[in-house]
């Protein structure tokens, strides 16, 4: 079997690792019992390009257990726990193509080699796999019925090739499912961000200045932690209405240019290019702490920065570069090298959460397979009905019961003519 992992003899700590997660993961192993049953994916070739952590495992084991033919590869150089790549190799017969700390020629040719599968459908984490196949392997795409995205920045680059026509099957936004958003952005993405943050930095957080610079469902999760942590949280932001929101949670709302003078902390998570840029650099304290949470590594202007500093950055710790500045000496830590501090410096998402993004994946990929033919090439969010379900299946597994309305609530709730 064709693999390019980091070291094979890791298999058994991985293999423990995956059941960690797993007991964390009740949504998807009720999945996983039906799936055993009625195997929806039999013939079907997947190529995957996910984060490979244990909880990404679970949701590979669940889908071959659905009669899939998986490959799997990396969506970022620095997410991987190659102890769990050798697991999925050597214990679950899983071809895995993901090293941690690959560099960017490594990493592309993984892509290549899961799209050399010859997939039917993928599974992107950032739109990598899709955007290969229609930039530089066309010949491929009329074997794809459709695929699935995880993250925003992936749907917001699958919503411009749709805009633009380029876009040529369907795709399930899962990012948009209520299950994801609220709970995996939110929850998930605030607590690992965190998490990175102080494996990285073993900085007290209390009392320290954090900017988050974008309030969408991962900088709202973020703010809260980082203030759940004791720190003076300021955000930035560019829509109106989401800087309202913000002032209204109780938080400090003010330019990047401003906030650069104060911050002691900056986490990115907008999706967006340049976000932190030269000009901010130039106004930042002694010391400032940079930190990304958005899928790329186009937030922090990491060449600007190089630019700016004298040297070579110093491995002041592991995670952690420091950039002198040419100009007064200032110090610029950069933390998980620009990329997700969550997964670089850390684990990633608690399992918990990532139970209910991964049942989205594990039912889109299902709902796609069974209404792929009916299907435009466009961006679709996974209906409704199976995001509620995925809730109740959650509280369920959690031992929690709530109320159900009454045939005259249902009524009145769907009628117009009883009034005050």
């Amino acid at each position: 079997m064709n693999h390019d992992v980091k070291d094979l003899s890791l298999a058994t700590q991985g293999r423990y690792k995956i059941e960690w997660a797993e007991q964390e993961m009740p949504v998807l192993k009720q999945i996983r019992t039906r799936f055993e049953k009625e195997r929806p994916f039999k013939g079907l070739k997947i190529s995957a390009c996910l984060h490979v952590t244990s909880e990404t495992a679970s949701l590979m084991r669940t889908l071959q257990a659905g009669g899939a033919d998986i490959v799997l590869c990396a969506s970022n150089p620095l997410s991987t726990q190659d102890e769990v790549a050798a697991s999925l190799v050597a214990n679950d017969e899983i071809p895995t193509y993901a090293i941690k700390g690959e560099d960017n020629e490594t990493y592309y040719k993984h892509l290549n080699a899961a799209l050399d599968h010859h997939p039917m459908m993928t599974m992107d984490d950032g739109c990598d796999l899709v955007s290969i196949l229609h930039k530089q392997r066309p010949s491929q795409v009329p074997e794809i019925i459709g695929g699935t995205e995880e993250t925003t920045t992936g749907v917001i680059r699958l919503r411009a090739m749709a805009a633009d026509g380029a876009l040529r099957f369907p795709v399930i936004a899962v990012n948009d499912s209520m299950t994801k958003h609220y709970f995996d952005n939110r929850y998930g993405t605030g607590q690992s961000t965190i998490d990175g943050i102080i494996r990285a930095t073993n900085v007290l957080l209390a009392g320290k200045t954090l900017v988050v610079n974008g309030y969408g469902w991962c900088g709202r999760g973020v703010a809260s932690r980082a203030r759940g942590m004791g720190a003076l949280v300021v955000v930035t932001e560019v829509d109106p209405m989401k800087a309202l929101e913000a002032i209204m949670d109780g938080f400090q709302v003010m330019t990047l240019k401003a906030a650069a003078k104060v911050g002691d902390f900056f986490v990115t998570v907008t999706g967006n290019k340049n976000v932190i840029d030269v000009e901010h650099f130039a106004l930042m304290k002694d010391g400032a702490m940079l930190a990304n949470s958005g899928h790329f590594d186009a937030e922090i202007n990491i060449p600007g920065l190089k630019k700016l500093s004298k040297g070579q950055p110093r491995p002041i710790r592991p995670w952690v570069e420091q950039f002198t500045m040419k100009a007064d000496g200032r110090k610029i830590n950069l933390l998980g090298g620009g990329r997700l501090v969550n997964l670089a410096s850390a684990e990633g998402h608690p399992a918990s959460v990532m139970d209910m993004s991964f049942a989205n994946q594990a039912l889109g990929a299902e709902f796609m397979l069974k209404n792929a033919a009916k299907l435009k090439p466009d961006v679709y969010t996974i209906p409704e009905k199976l995001d509620r379900e995925i809730a109740r299946l959650k509280l369920a597994a959690m031992g929690i019961k709530i109320d159900k309305l009454t045939k005259d609530q249902t009524k009145y709730l769907s009628s117009w003519e009883e009034g005050t």
